[in-house]
């Protein structure tokens, strides 16, 4: 069970509020360690987190004896820099003109407050969810100014002794909020050895895990003495109670997903997808550079520059017709366009380099079906065959409708599938990383050339699981607990 220890410099701080046995004060903090072998959650509300003063010691012994702590030693490193700040801030003048009476024309500076990543301005909510997000702390103070254009001056800590009636109030109410998404579970948790977050996005129309399958990998957690709980986007803040993260929903490195994989990984925790494979297979020409330098087989290719147009004339007399276009992080078949002439190449071209500035042309190689080999610790899980969707040259045929719009498939054992296709798809993956990956091949009738290595392959309920059953959900939690065990014992488990 989950213990948590709310930390105020002086008892006079947390006057204005109901008593609660999760109040201690921080010399008792640091003199007697809470929590015993319970997990413990702490929320540092010193008055100050200056070096070596008495906050900072909270969170540097906290995290010593294990436990959570908000803020983190690192937190506290990153606000006290002043080359701040990372946030994406491009529609903060016209958002702040719209916020500030007659658009703010005498205002040059003002602040807002933010309670564990909300405040009390519903134009400034999204802003205020992403400070907290980068530096997450209990209160924080966002300052602006304007020279000519909005720009946020500066991130700050806010001690609790500080906040008026109003405030408090504020407060009060987004701690409760926050802690009870923290600990909603905590009868479940005694149970469990290990807590793993599966993030997945519900309203997603073709997510790598499907929801039969997504139930699974709970109940083969659940065997192993791992609680599985779903997470969605909005859970960012949650990540800390959790022992490893699992992400079953399309990756790519400028969304969420990015994010939380980064400060799963950035917090210790076991991660898959983790960020290093998001970034080296999101991105297709990437990953076409590391293969061809690993001298591993793939289609004759040329990288298009949107600004050479004297590269794309030539084309043709280097590929042929049919060839392939692809945007570099195009998912699901997305993004990928086949030419037959001249006219077609140049207006696929035009459209396509509206959205980047790189574009890779690959020969046309037809094939029923792609073999996918799905990896995971550097060891093949799963061959499957997905066939090409009815009257179309790819798996996927976005423009069809219901059940036309993907192909068949079948699942082969791994030893009943060519040998030379797994081969392959084992040396893809060994420049990459050691997480789960699902390798893309071509074969031919002379050549087998890989496609593709996707970081967050499909593992559907019917599909990927044809052969091995509950047996594949059983792995690959089995990886996440020997991960988790080394993790805890750091040992080579």
């Amino acid at each position: 069970m989950s213990r948590l220890a709310i930390v105020v410099e002086k008892a006079s701080d947390w006057g204005s509020y109901y008593p609660s046995d999760n109040v201690v004060s921080a010399i008792d903090y640091l003199r007697e360690p809470v929590g015993g072998d319970e997990r413990t959650h702490v929320i540092n509300l010193c008055r100050g987190y200056k070096y070596l003063g008495t906050g900072h010691y909270v969170s540097l012994l906290g995290e010593a004896r294990g436990h959570r702590v908000i803020p983190s030693v690192r937190t506290i490193n990153d606000l006290r820099r002043r080359s701040l700040y990372g946030i994406d801030v491009e529609d903060l003048n016209q958002k702040l003109a719209h916020f500030l009476p007659a658009g703010g024309r005498d205002t040059t500076d003002f602040g807002i407050l933010v309670y564990f990543g909300e405040t009390s301005y519903p134009a400034l909510q999204d802003l205020a969810r992403q400070v907290f997000e980068m530096y997450p702390c209990p209160l924080l103070r966002i300052e602006f100014e304007r020279d000519r254009v909005w720009q946020i001056g500066a991130i700050k800590p806010v001690s609790l002794h500080t906040l008026d009636d109003a405030q408090e109030d504020a407060f009060a109410q987004t701690l409760d909020a926050f802690t009870k998404r923290l600990w909603r579970k905590p009868r479940t948790r005694r149970q469990f050895r290990y807590d793993l977050a599966m993030l997945i996005d519900a309203a997603e129309t073709m997510p790598p895990s499907n929801a039969r399958a997504q139930k699974h990998f709970i109940a083969a957690g659940r065997e192993l003495g791992i609680d599985v709980d779903t997470i969605g986007k909005n859970d960012y803040t949650r990540l800390a109670e959790y022992d490893a993260l699992f992400i079953r929903e399309t990756t790519a490195p400028d969304n969420h997903t990015y994010r939380f994989a980064h400060k799963a990984e950035r917090e210790g925790m076991v991660v898959i997808d983790d960020p290093t494979s998001i970034l080296r297979c999101t991105n297709k020409i990437y990953l076409h550079d590391l293969l061809r330098s690993r001298k591993i087989a793939v289609p004759r290719s040329e990288i298009l520059y949107r600004e050479d147009a004297k590269q794309l004339k030539e084309l043709p007399d280097k590929l042929g017709f049919p060839l392939v276009l692809k945007i570099p992080d195009g998912s699901f078949s997305r993004g990928v366009v086949k030419v037959e002439n001249a006219e077609e190449l140049e207006r696929a071209a035009s459209q396509l380099f509206q959205s980047t500035a790189l574009l890779i042309a690959q020969e046309f190689l037809y094939t029923e079906f792609d073999w996918r080999v799905g990896v995971l610790n550097r060891e093949a899980l799963y061959a499957c065959r997905y066939y090409m969707s009815r009257g179309h040259w790819q798996i996927y045929n976005h423009a069809a409708r219901g059940n036309q719009r993907a192909g068949g498939s079948d699942t082969l054992a791994v030893a009943d599938a060519p040998p030379e296709v797994v081969r392959l798809a084992l040396r893809a993956i060994q420049p990459i990383g050691d997480g789960l990956y699902g390798v893309d091949i071509k074969q031919t009738a002379d050549r087998l050339v890989v496609i593709e290595v996707n970081d967050n392959p499909s593992i559907d309920a019917g599909v990927e699981d044809e052969q091995l059953g509950a047996e594949l959900y059983r792995r690959v939690m089995r990886e996440f607990l020997r991960r988790m065990e080394r993790k805890r014992t750091g040992a080579n488990v």
